[in-house]
């Protein structure tokens, strides 16, 4: 999921620096703050040659040309890359989940945890469509879920905020929260990450599209990643919605270091390199066996070692 960065070209006197809002059909927009303006470039073939390509986030050198575009000459050095989404010098990462139609996913939530930790950032967890989940009748239950879900992520150290788009609910402390950030917004189809966004930020017409009754899932609305500049400072990156993500980047020790409850336990396991699954003297098998650790977060552990394995024995 990480990848790295390299630094800028030379500067020459024509040379200007911003950051990357879009890339799309191989244009960048590049926005320079000092201009407020968004200029739209190619990247020299110097980036071919080396095999790397800029990134949606980059703060890049670049120039403006005589057919009244620009050209990307050099990258300044990255704080952090993403791969999948292709974002680069993103630090938050929001993880939308709906609480109805799609259900709350708690396996693919743990799932898209363990890639945000492997990436080193900080992960906030948005609940989106209180509105739909009071108007339904298992508006009991599913209030229930979201209270335990919060429980849950809190207690591990996660933040998680409850909201709906359409009634405001929850907005403000939302703009809050991303405010000074890079935020990737991420998530399954369907979750309405679009519409929280267009409800976000004034003006924004992202494209939405409704669930399908039969399926219970959405369609994909976003084609590409682009950053959206927040009116309280800083920007979001609505990306391709997706529902899939593989463990193959990962190592099997890895992947437990990736569940923040398991890392300083980790430290009191008898063997090095113990995979909490079988070895006796084991602290984390010791605390989920006291209730210190959460059934569903240990199994979905296991799950997700169990996946790794098979993808390692087909590749």
């Amino acid at each position: 999921m990480k990848n790295s960065g390299n630094g800028a070209a030379r500067t020459s006197a024509a040379e200007r620096h911003g950051i990357i809002v879009k890339a799309l059909s191989g244009y960048y927009y590049v926005r320079d703050d000092e201009r407020d303006a968004t200029l739209q470039c190619r990247a020299r073939g110097i980036f071919k040659k080396r095999g790397e390509s800029p990134l949606v986030g980059d703060r890049v050198v670049y120039e403006e040309t005589e057919n009244g575009e620009g050209a990307v000459n050099g990258i300044l050095p990255r704080s952090s890359a993403l791969i999948r989404p292709p974002v680069a010098n993103a630090d938050q990462a929001v993880l939308v989940f709906s609480v109805i139609r799609p259900e709350l996913n708690l396996q693919l939530l743990d799932k898209f945890l363990v890639h945000i930790e492997h990436a080193g950032m900080d992960a906030l967890i948005v609940l989106t469509k209180l509105d739909a989940a009071e108007r339904s009748e298992d508006a009991g239950r599913i209030g229930r879920d979201i209270d335990d879900a919060v429980a849950l992520y809190e207690g591990i150290g996660y933040r998680v905020l409850a909201v709906s788009a359409r009634q405001g609910t929850g907005l403000e402390e939302l703009r809050g929260l991303l405010a000074g950030h890079v935020n990737v917004f991420a998530g399954q189809s369907g979750v309405g990450k679009s519409s929280l966004l267009n409800a976000l930020v004034p003006g924004l017409t992202m494209e939405t599209n409704e669930i399908s009754e039969k399926l219970g899932r959405g369609k994909h609305t976003t084609r590409h990643v682009e950053l959206v500049e927040l009116p309280g400072g800083g920007f979001v990156a609505d990306t391709p919605g997706f529902s899939q993500l593989d463990f193959q980047e990962l190592g099997i020790d890895e992947i437990g270091s990736c569940f923040r409850e398991f890392r300083e336990l980790a430290q009191g396991c008898k063997f090095r390199g113990c995979t909490h699954v079988h070895e006796p003297g084991c602290a984390v098998l010791a605390e989920l066996e006291s209730g210190g650790i959460a059934e569903s977060r240990y199994r979905h552990y296991k799950e997700f070692m169990n996946e790794w394995k098979e993808k390692a024995r087909r590749y």
